[in-house]
């Protein structure tokens, strides 16, 4: 039997406090410790999951070979970096970074040092996604709806690459095309970033995609749908299903059949780092590696440039444009 990996958390807040816990229960993990500037969370941490408290990033040199890296985006590429320098594999919370220069260096430290570099798209990872991924035909359109009820998490970025951006990965994995045309309106609520977007993405194969994302909702829903060639398709992450609606004209008039699909249900954290510890020890290249991350990332910044154009436009229309409807509230249905 292999012997367990010897694995690290860098930055244990609401994020890293978990990728901790599900490392403490993998057996083919071995929880060496836990590293955060705020030492008295990372003692906590260290004390809750039994493991070391490093005092300091370069205390895990030679005593870890891989690290989850759960870190404020705009200290990725920073600390990322200088993990990959010293010869550890890494998997990077979404978003892969803050900028594309940074993101772009990330990967060329992975490739320079010949470390495995995975980000955190942690929804590729949800049984359901993973089951409607076996009926994929050719999608004409999809419908996506993510709405969170309002939190202090995560307001160091936008909603787009908080929220928004796990289905603008999906997406793009499901669509054999590149957005070739991207429409998209946002505004700021409660934080100073962006807290609800719309977004429409129209790719070169003809298929629309339609975002919706929100973190002032007064409810929390996360679905994807999406219609193909006598066939619709509705996903609910949270419930882990997706129903399937089949349109069978061989009689000569249209019939419909519904069924579902119900996976085993899993902890899609759980299922991403055990994914990460088997490339890191068959060094296999991750299904959301680095160019993976970047794509998503790419798109998230082309789709702010839209919402900052926007913006800019309703500014210098007048205070008769100044009036934005809300896109928080409102159930998308099945």
């Amino acid at each position: 039997m292999n012997e367990a990996i010897k694995v690290a958390v860098v930055g244990v807040g609401q994020f890293g406090r978990h990728h901790a816990r599900v490392y403490r229960d993998l057996p083919e993990a071995e929880l060496a410790g836990v590293f955060d500037i705020d030492e008295q969370r990372a003692a906590a941490v260290a004390a809750e999951y039994n493991c070391r408290k490093f005092s300091s990033l370069e205390e895990l040199f030679g005593e870890v070979e891989a690290v989850s890296l759960a870190v404020p985006t705009e200290l990725h590429a920073e600390i990322g970096q200088k993990l990959l320098v010293g010869g550890i594999d890494l998997l990077v919370e979404k978003p892969l970074a803050r900028t594309m220069p940074e993101a772009d260096a990330l990967i060329a430290a992975a490739e320079k040092h010949h470390r495995i570099l995975q980000v955190g798209h942690l929804e590729r990872f949800n049984p359901a996604v993973q089951a409607v991924r076996e009926i994929l035909g050719s999608p004409l359109f999809f419908e996506v709806h993510r709405l969170s009820i309002f939190t202090e998490r995560s307001l160091d970025v936008d909603v787009v690459l908080d929220l928004m951006i796990h289905d603008l990965d999906i997406v793009l994995s499901l669509v054999d095309s590149e957005p070739e045309e991207i429409r998209a309106v946002g505004i700021s609520v409660l934080s100073p970033k962006i807290d609800i977007a719309n977004v429409r993405l129209c790719f070169q194969n003809g298929c629309v995609a339609n975002f919706t994302a929100s973190r002032v909702s007064p409810e929390t829903i996360r679905k994807l749908r999406w219609f193909q060639p006598r066939e619709y398709v509705s996903l609910d992450y949270a419930r882990q299903d997706a129903t399937v609606t089949t349109v069978d004209i061989s009689s000569g008039r249209p019939v419909l059949s519904h069924r579902r699909l119900e996976p085993p249900r899993a902890e899609p954290l759980q299922l991403q780092l055990a994914d990460f510890l088997r490339n890191v020890r068959q060094r296999t290249a991750p299904a959301v590696g680095g160019k993976e991350g970047r794509r998503a990332l790419q798109l998230a910044h082309q789709i702010l440039q839209q919402i900052g154009r926007h913006s800019d436009r309703l500014s210098t229309a007048g205070p008769q444009a100044s009036s934005i409807p809300t896109l928080a509230g409102g159930s998308p249905g099945r």
